[in-house]
């Protein structure tokens, strides 16, 4: 079932990505397939570099948000990971702009993270970090 629902996050999250450029945010996107690409991309990344992006940030987030007590500060790190990935992403495929750079990716991937928790939260289809690594742990055992 873990699969089925990371294939069916897919194009809800390239819709978002629609959505995210129809808003006057800076967000280019050519087309519906390269919608669908940026969705994966945007996974694969967050896939590949969450946790070197933590591990480089490690020591200032440390200092800054006194070793995790300030909370404001966690989520803000957070959402830089989310720009940076954001931003990444738009750099590698063409077709998907920052019309306005950092501002378009910070505006950009913010909406994004939100439209796609929240939709995919109300179809049922939100599988978080930890639930996802048992389904494919389990996957790769059995």
């Amino acid at each position: 079932m873990g699969s089925l629902v990371w294939l069916l996050q897919w194009p809800i999250r390239a819709i978002v990505l629609l959505i995210v450029a129809w808003l006057p945010l800076g967000v280019e996107l050519d087309s519906f397939p390269i919608a669908l690409l940026a969705a994966v991309v945007i996974g694969l990344l967050g896939t590949l570099l969450l946790w070197p992006l933590r591990a480089l940030m490690a020591v200032p987030w440390a200092i800054t948000s006194l070793g995790g007590i300030i909370t404001p500060i966690s989520w803000l790190y957070n959402w830089l990971i989310t720009v940076i990935l954001f931003g990444l992403a738009a750099w590698l495929i063409q077709g998907f702009r920052l019309r306005r750079g950092l501002l378009s990716a910070a505006l950009g991937a913010v909406v994004y993270a939100v439209l796609s928790t929240v939709l995919l939260r109300l179809l049922g289809l939100d599988v978080d970090f930890t639930r996802a690594s048992a389904l494919m742990a389990g996957s790769l055992v059995g």
